[in-house]
């Protein structure tokens, strides 16, 4: 069902010409179910038909049929009168720049109402209008009919499919002229990626700080414990180490000191690592790292090989893309 906004069609200050909005609506219904009628009166099938099924039908409506042109011209005299309101009302607001701009923004209505073959039912353009400029105005929602919602669903989902297809098409060209070595990837390289490698560095820093903040520092205690013990089991699996215990008297006691040493010492190395990785002082490790990936423009064109863990990244970034481009979201929507 269409619905109507009551409350914008009552405080609007157009509610005139939404009310004639209506009127002109119902007289366009009704002129185009009388076109369509008298056309299919015309042929002799049909009126054959009515004589021997509804003789009373065909004898009040074939005097209709015989004038048909002479109540068609009343409807299109309301038209033309309604159509030159308008026209005056818009020189009056100056709604256009020029004054003969209407008639020919407003065309449709102006052929529309030629009573002469198929010229009539251009009308049906006309109720396009109407419907759609009491839908801007939001006097009614259209989008909640049936219709509107079946044809827009079809529609949504062919132009999905298409450009889904245009997208997967200008993606895949793109990853053969990296994998060529085309001045894309060049471009790419050094005039996007490069200008922004302090906010990558950033980025990347952040994200390592806060990775090692929410891992390693809640689980500091088991993770050191799991070390010592890692440490202690493959200390007495070294049969260097092992052998120290047949030395008399101090044996046992350099071989656990040695033990607790080693532990605690690599557990203080992961510690201060990971520390440094949590915080700020991070950035400077990070950014080598990324310096690495991202050369300066000059230091590429030394570099006679390409950066091909660069270029794979790219290839796999835009694989993803594609991936999710794929992705086919009409179909949820069936479901």
């Amino acid at each position: 069902m269409l619905k109507i906004n009551r409350e914008n069609l009552k405080t609007s200050h157009q509610l005139i010409w939404f009310t004639i909005d209506f009127l002109m609506l119902g007289l366009l219904i009704i002129n185009l179910a009388f076109i369509i009628f008298d056309s299919t009166y015309n042929f002799v099938a049909i009126q054959n038909l009515l004589a021997e099924n509804a003789p009373a039908i065909k004898e009040l409506y074939h005097p209709i049929h015989e004038n048909f042109i002479f109540y068609d011209l009343i409807f299109v005299s309301i038209f033309l009168t309604e159509f030159v309101i308008r026209w005056g009302y818009s020189i009056k607001a100056k709604v256009y720049d020029r004054w003969y701009f209407y008639p020919f923004i407003h065309w449709y209505d102006i052929v529309g109402c030629i009573p002469v073959g198929t010229f009539r039912f251009l009308r049906i353009l006309r109720v396009i209008s109407i419907i759609y400029r009491l839908h801007q105005y939001k006097v009614i929602d259209f989008t909640q009919t049936k219709v509107f919602q079946f044809f827009n669903f079809y529609y949504e989902a062919f132009m999905e499919e298409l450009s889904d297809r245009i997208v997967i098409k200008v993606l895949s060209g793109a990853q053969e002229e990296i994998r060529r070595g085309s001045p894309l990837f060049d471009r790419i390289q050094n005039d996007i990626l490069y200008p922004r490698r302090d906010m990558l560095s950033d980025w990347v820093s952040q994200r390592v700080a806060e990775a090692a903040q929410e891992g390693y520092v809640p689980n500091r205690g088991a993770l050191r414990s799991y070390l010592e013990t890692r440490v202690d089991n493959a200390l007495k699996q070294n049969l260097e180490l092992s052998r120290l215990k047949y030395l008399p008297v101090v044996g046992p006691t350099i071989q656990e000191t040695l033990e607790e040493a080693v532990g605690d010492i690599v557990a203080n190395v992961i510690h201060q690592i990971l520390e440094d990785l949590a915080s700020a002082s991070n950035h400077a490790f990070i950014e080598d790292i990324v310096n690495v990936f991202l050369p300066a423009p000059e230091e590429n064109r030394e570099q006679e090989a390409p950066n091909e863990a660069l270029i794979n990244l790219i290839i796999e970034i835009l694989d993803a893309v594609k991936s999710q481009v794929k992705v086919k979201h009409w179909r949820s929507e069936l479901t």
